[in-house]
């Protein structure tokens, strides 16, 4: 697992608490990419669960994890895929 996926993980872990976590670095497929080559790549995937997306709203959902991550945008993060749910609301999954 790359630096930069653990840092993100660690993050998410310690701002929401989740029972299930997936992080993906999808930078190879934008190399080249304008924004890509400031910050490395730094595309990524999230899939996570927690319990304190219950009741919220997607944009809700996704802000929690932008704010969680805000230090990371720009050195490490140029753009962020978020699948963010309540425990209720996804199968189960693992935190690799």
């Amino acid at each position: 697992m790359s630096e930069r996926v653990e840092r993100i993980r660690t993050m998410l872990t310690q701002a929401l608490h989740p029972t299930a976590l997936s992080i993906e670095d999808d930078s190879w497929k934008h190399a080249g990419h304008a924004g890509a080559r400031e910050s490395g790549g730094g595309h990524f995937s999230v899939v996570i669960v927690a319990a304190c997306f219950r009741g919220r709203s997607r944009i809700e959902r996704q802000r929690m994890v932008m704010q969680a991550l805000a230090a990371e945008f720009g050195p490490t993060i140029h753009a962020l895929s978020i699948r963010a749910q309540a425990p209720e609301d996804a199968p189960a999954e693992s935190t690799e």
